[in-house]
């Protein structure tokens, strides 16, 4: 579905695609939220980080003074850096959580932490990760526990522990929310801090997958002390500033289409290399009506997306929007990989690197994380509530 394409969208867009053609990484792109490998691979993610901040792809909706955009900058030019970002198979930004916190910084930060923070963010060089979700607060993230505790001079003193940290093992500061008014209603009593992770009493675990990658971390807080400088904003004023700094990404539901798009062609290039009945799989009618049904699943996906954005843009967009499309989206990464794996047969089991996988194990690195898309950002289970009470208006 073509949202909103006039003209100089189109130019932007070939603009945007000639670009990640001729400056993207050389790094292998896996299915979801990946962490670098090692650090030869850090460092080509962070230089490509800069590249595309320096060309005004990333941080376009930043002030002016400090190098975005201004009127020059629109939603739409965001959804089509993401959408090519997707075709290319580049990988974005390394700054998921840098792009969080650089919009609390500039709408809620001191001019001192604007300055030490943001021209690091825009050149890649400092790496952020993101400390909000819990143990025992994931899809309800206000029911947080970490506490940050008021110390002489103005600081605070930080305990708790945070979990599915992506890039917390190669982090210079986290993003953290903490509980700093345990009397307080639950949304009311939670302020946010600037963390940096070399400090002692931050212990950094990588959790390894069964993907085989360590993309996600715990991390353990004993008794941080922050200085008077690490609050954002107004003590207590933490989810707001929170939800304000989440409110500015609109982008990435159109990436996550368009890899369910990418999806579904490679799929089709499985069915004509693999054999049912000592045929093409694709010359199996009950092959073809799966493929057409998951295709047209996938559409009705990208016009939901689109219409959303539009909805946003316009300032209608209604509370369950981003819900329903985010439960549709996981759920059919999960159909498309185990349908290819079905069509794979027994090669369908073996790994990355083994010589007679199926499309180099592609199909089962998407099927293993795919289940980590029903997890992430609320869970499907959180999504299909939100959306019954939201949405149709049915009691909790």
């Amino acid at each position: 579905m073509d949202y909103g394409m006039t003209p100089e969208l189109e130019k932007f867009r070939t603009e945007v695609s000639e670009f990640v053609a001729a400056n993207k990484p050389a790094v292998n792109v896996k299915a979801g939220v990946r962490s670098a490998e090692d650090a030869e691979e850090l460092a080509l993610l962070k230089e490509w980080t800069g590249k595309l901040f320096a060309a005004g792809y990333v941080g376009a909706d930043w002030p002016e003074e400090h190098g975005g955009k201004g009127s020059a900058h629109s939603s739409e030019k965001d959804v089509v850096v993401g959408e090519e970002l997707a075709r290319g198979r580049a990988p974005a930004a390394i700054q998921g959580a840098a792009h969080l916190v650089s919009h609390a910084l500039i709408d809620f930060g001191t001019e001192e932490q604007r300055q030490k923070y943001l021209p690091g963010i825009r050149s890649g060089e400092l790496i952020f990760c993101q400390l909000f979700s819990e143990p025992s607060s994931g899809s309800d993230l206000a029911s947080l526990r970490t506490k940050a505790v008021p110390t002489e001079g103005g600081g605070f003193s930080v305990t708790g522990q945070k979990v599915w940290t992506t890039n917390g093992h190669w982090a210079d500061y986290g993003y953290l929310l903490a509980r700093t008014d345990p009397e307080a209603p639950k949304h009311r009593g939670i302020s946010a801090f600037i963390v940096d992770m070399r400090l002692p009493g931050v212990e950094v675990r990588p959790l390894r997958e069964m993907t085989g990658t360590s993309d996600f971390n715990e991390v353990f807080l004993d008794n941080v002390e922050l200085g008077p400088g690490a609050l954002i904003g107004e003590l207590n004023r933490g989810w707001m500033i929170a939800n304000s700094s989440l409110g500015h990404e609109r982008s990435g539901a159109a990436t996550s289409v368009v890899r369910l798009q990418q999806n579904i062609e490679a799929l089709k290039d499985l069915a004509k290399n693999v054999t049912r009945n000592g045929r093409p799989a694709i010359e199996d009618g009950a092959v073809q009506e799966r493929i057409g049904e998951l295709a047209a699943a996938v559409a009705a996906n990208s016009a939901m997306v689109y219409a959303n954005i539009s909805r946003w843009s316009r300032k209608t967009e209604r509370a369950y929007d981003a819900t329903m499309a985010k439960l549709m989206f996981s759920e059919l990464g999960v159909d498309i990989a185990r349908f290819a794996l079905e069509l794979s047969g027994e090669a369908g089991i073996l790994v990355e690197g083994d010589a007679n996988a199926v499309d180099r194990g592609r199909w089962q690195d998407e099927f293993l994380y795919a289940r980590a898309y029903t997890i992430a950002g609320g869970s499907s289970e959180i999504m299909r509530n939100l959306i019954a009470e939201r949405g149709l208006g049915m009691p909790r």
